[in-house]
């Protein structure tokens, strides 16, 4: 899923922005209120946080204006506690309000509740979603362009393991001792030769990867093109 996070301070914004993409979700960012009307228009997100204390249009105003013509909720972010700013944030369209300064696992926190109530976000099949690409874990199937792979056991874990984290590097002993358990006897090519095939079934190229990128003396990650 994705989540427009619109915070004219970069640091803020980008703070954000890292620790969703931890949770598993895309994120993406704008400055100002006319460039979250324009991403919320274009990259038609899941979910937007909103900065209230924006330059120029603010974001009461561009809440209003999501709200003629998009469903998509809304958790407004500011330092004004006062109760009728609150009320006023949530009668103009918001469906959850936090202040400043928050705590992180309190604003992912309200990221989750707002998802699962209007998305079912976290549901119990795990199903992930990577662009064309789709994990249902309670199936144990992947799809991709809508057609199944013909995946092992082992190489749909190692993908779902991947794909969980995107941006998160695993080396090849991390994913030996958790897809293999620490009792295998064997070395870290087995890991190499799974990935190989992998990326056969799913047509992607080593050196021009669209989907499982090697980081050179380490090992493997997802990319991560939020």
């Amino acid at each position: 899923m994705k989540v427009l996070v619109v915070d004219d301070e970069p640091q803020i914004s980008e703070l954000i922005a890292y620790h969703l993409k931890r949770e598993g979700l895309e994120a993406v960012t704008a400055a100002d209120g006319t460039e979250a009307l324009e991403k919320v228009a274009a990259e038609r997100p899941d979910l937007v946080i909103l900065d209230v204390m924006l330059p120029g249009l603010d974001g009461f105003s561009v809440c209003q204006r999501i709200r003629r013509e998009h469903s998509v909720p809304i958790i407004l972010l500011t330092a004004k506690t006062a109760e009728e700013d609150r009320v006023f944030g949530l009668d103009v369209g918001a469906d959850d309000y936090i202040t400043k300064p928050f705590g992180i696992r309190e604003l992912l926190a309200r990221v989750r509740a707002v998802l699962r109530r209007t998305h079912g976000y976290g549901r119990r099949d795990g199903a992930l979603h990577r662009g064309t690409l789709t994990i249902d874990l309670e199936r144990r199937r992947a799809l991709l362009d809508g057609r199944p792979l013909e995946l092992t056991a082992k190489e749909f874990d190692l993908l779902h393991t991947l794909a969980r984290h995107p941006g998160r590097v695993f080396s090849r002993e991390e994913l030996l001792r958790e897809l293999w358990g620490y009792d295998f006897i064997g070395t870290t090519r087995t890991v190499d030769v799974h990935i190989q095939r992998l990326r056969y079934k799913l047509g992607d190229q080593a050196a021009k990867p669209r989907y499982i990128e090697t980081v050179h003396g380490i090992g493997y990650r997802f990319r991560d093109d939020g």
